[in-house]
């Protein structure tokens, strides 16, 4: 009689960590298609968990040249002119900005620099960013590519004008 008891809790036990583990696996990478506010595809961004953070990696074509603010948004709703993303992602309500003395949102990453092609590839480890239940709650999290540089300081987007691409997080 005990012996079946304890098979039931061994069962269970399996059963439980293979869930969780299909949950964590599910959780190491997700991704992003941007596409343009004539809602043509502009390229995707990869996001890899790291044991430092998150690592993005961005292919882009047919953007335009210069540099672009990146940064992830806290609602996962890309549509044109794509304020329906929101603000930054920011769980832990920082100010905004790379060179702000108050930390930085979880959003806020380097500009990308586009080249005359309209094509980039890029990665960048953001250290503050978490492929976490935070991310992917009801309402999810974009990456929003805006026209103009961020300026690293202005609270709270950077003063980097009019949102040009945008691409929903999808686990």
């Amino acid at each position: 009689m005990k012996t079946k008891p304890r098979l039931l809790t061994v069962l269970l036990a399996l059963v439980v960590s293979a869930s969780v583990s299909q949950w964590a696996i599910a959780a190491e990478q997700a991704h992003a298609q941007i596409m343009n506010a004539s809602g043509q595809q502009v390229g995707k961004v990869m996001l890899y968990r790291t044991g430092h953070g998150t690592l993005l990696h961005a292919k882009l074509h047919d953007m335009p040249e210069g540099a672009h603010a990146f940064h992830v948004h806290s609602i996962g709703k890309c549509e044109a002119p794509f304020k329906s993303a929101g603000g930054h992602y920011n769980p832990h309500g920082h100010k905004h900005g790379i060179h702000s003395a108050d930390g930085m949102h979880a959003g806020d990453m380097p500009n990308i620099h586009v080249p005359t092609t309209g094509s980039l590839e890029i990665e960048i480890l953001n250290t503050n960013l978490v492929l976490d239940t935070s991310l992917f709650d009801e309402d999810g999290a974009a990456i929003v590519i805006h026209a103009g540089p961020d300026d690293y300081q202005s609270d709270p987007a950077g003063a980097a004008g009019p949102r040009i691409a945008c691409g929903v997080i999808h686990k």
